[in-house]
Parts: C-alpha cells; sequence; structure tokens
C-alpha cells in the first residue's frame, strides 16, 4: 500500500530533511512540500487523496496545532492524519488532543522517521475499506468482538472478553483487562467508549465506571464486585441496575 503525504515547514533545511526521507521510504508519496500551513491546507483541499501531513508546528501566520484542528476528518474519522516535527517537546500533550498520530523531536533520524512513518501506514491500512462491487447479495457481517483504543500515539486492539471494567478521568479512560496488570491510559470519554460498547456485555453504572457484565463476581444493591474491586453504583443508574440484580435474585 502506498501512503500519501505532504511535508509542511517554515524551515528550508528541516523541510528539505523530511521530503528526503520521505522520498527514501518506498511506501511514502509525496504529493507536496509547502513553507507556510495556509499553503498546505489550499493543498489539502485539493488532493482530498493526502493520506498523513508531516507537520513542524511553530509556523508564522497559521502554526501546525492550528491546521491540524482544521483538518475534516470526514465521515468516520477518515481523513488526513498528521505527525508533529517539531523541536519543541512542550507541544507533545497538545499534540495529543488533536489525535496526532505521532510526535518527531527535533532533531530526528531516519530510523525514528521509519518508525512513525510504518505507523501511519499501519493506521492508513487498517482505516481504509476497498471498494467491492456488489455482484450477488452480501453475505451476513460477523459481529465484532473487539475495538481499537488510542493509547499515546497508537491504536491498540482490546478483546471485549478482556476488558474487566473502565474508569473515566476527565477527559481519559483507564482500561482494566484480565491480560495485563496495568490499565490502559487512552483519551477519550466515558460516554464515547459507553456507546462504542455492545450493550448487552456492558452496563454504566456510575459516572467514573462501566463494567463488564460477564466478569462480575458477586452484586449488591449498592455495588458491584470484579474479583478483589468494589465498584460503586450511583443512584443515577441504579433503576437499569435494578433491572439487573432482580434477574439474579
Amino acid at each position: 500500500m502506498t501512503i500519501n503525504c505532504i511535508a509542511v515547514d517554515d524551515e528550508p533545511l528541516a523541510l528539505k530533511l523530511v521530503c528526503t526521507f520521505i522520498e527514501q521510504t518506498p511506501f511514502l508519496n509525496l504529493i507536496g512540500r509547502y513553507s507556510k500551513a495556509v499553503e498546505a491546507l489550499r493543498a489539502l483541499s485539493q488532493h482530498p487523496e493526502i493520506d498523513v501531513v508531516f507537520l513542524d508546528i511553530q509556523m508564522p501566520d497559521l502554526n501546525g496545532l492550528e491546521l491540524a484542528r482544521l483538518l475534516d476528518k470526514g465521515p468516520n474519522g477518515r481523513g488526513p492524519r498528521v505527525i508533529f516535527t517539531t523541536a519543541f517537546n512542550q507541544f507533545a500533550v497538545e499534540g495529543f488532543r488533536v489525535d496526532a498520530l505521532d510526535y518527531l523531536l527535533k532533531p530526528f533520524n531516519y530510523e525514528e522517521f521509519l518508525r512513525a512513518a510504518t505507523k501511519a501506514k499501519h493506521y492508513v491500512e487498517l482505516t481504509q475499506t476497498p471498494t467491492v462491487p456488489q455482484l450477488v447479495a452480501p453475505a451476513s457481517v460477523p459481529v465484532e468482538d473487539y475495538l481499537y483504543l488510542k493509547v499515546e500515539y497508537q491504536l491498540v486492539r482490546v478483546e471485549y472478553n478482556d476488558i474487566l471494567y473502565v474508569e473515566g478521568l476527565k477527559d481519559y479512560l483507564k482500561v482494566y483487562r484480565r491480560s495485563e496488570p496495568r490499565a490502559l491510559l487512552s483519551l477519550s470519554t466515558l460516554k464515547t467508549l459507553e456507546e462504542r460498547l455492545p450493550s448487552n456485555q456492558f452496563m454504566r453504572v456510575h459516572r467514573s465506571y462501566i463494567i463488564s457484565l460477564r466478569h462480575i463476581t458477586s452484586i449488591t444493591r449498592g455495588t458491584v464486585q470484579i474479583g478483589d474491586v468494589t465498584i460503586p453504583v450511583s443512584d443515577r443508574y441504579r433503576e437499569q441496575f435494578d433491572q439487573l440484580f432482580s434477574k439474579w435474585k
């Protein structure tokens, strides 16, 4: 698979280096190079086939973070994604918030560049759905038993059966699994995840918790036990929880 990309940097030497790295990477196709973010924005509107933008942050007129916020992700989040290239590490958290694929800190070498480019390739392969002519009636599509969560600058596959419970922390989630003692930290909200999880397998029991029904050890009218962890049930979700509780009597 070929990944179409552009490079944006107001420093001529830095722009030349990124373009050189792109041109020597077999699966990358350089569509254009730009010294101003406004020029890149115009090019992006003219070239919907662009998959990835290698983007400096500190630039005049329109900076890289502002450009990243303007990018149209399109339906289902499909649109050009950003890999930041910057000399300033204080922008790392903000880069994460605008859903950047990766963050290359200058000066970086080709090995570091290739690692970020490969991550972009995997992302595009994951999200790109090939168009197949419907010559016959489509077969039934199997129900997925997993989802992908954005963890740092990568997408991590998480099996539904592996999730014990999820804790919401403002703009972040902590996903606790059977297979790993350490929770996954993902930039998302509990409401967003609740909409993605199947309701016959998971239940919201608290403003801060979603639980896996298949991993409940025991329940009372006010708490749920999952292994050694006791999770409270708040008044807001008590009616739904009581309906479940009545089935256990």
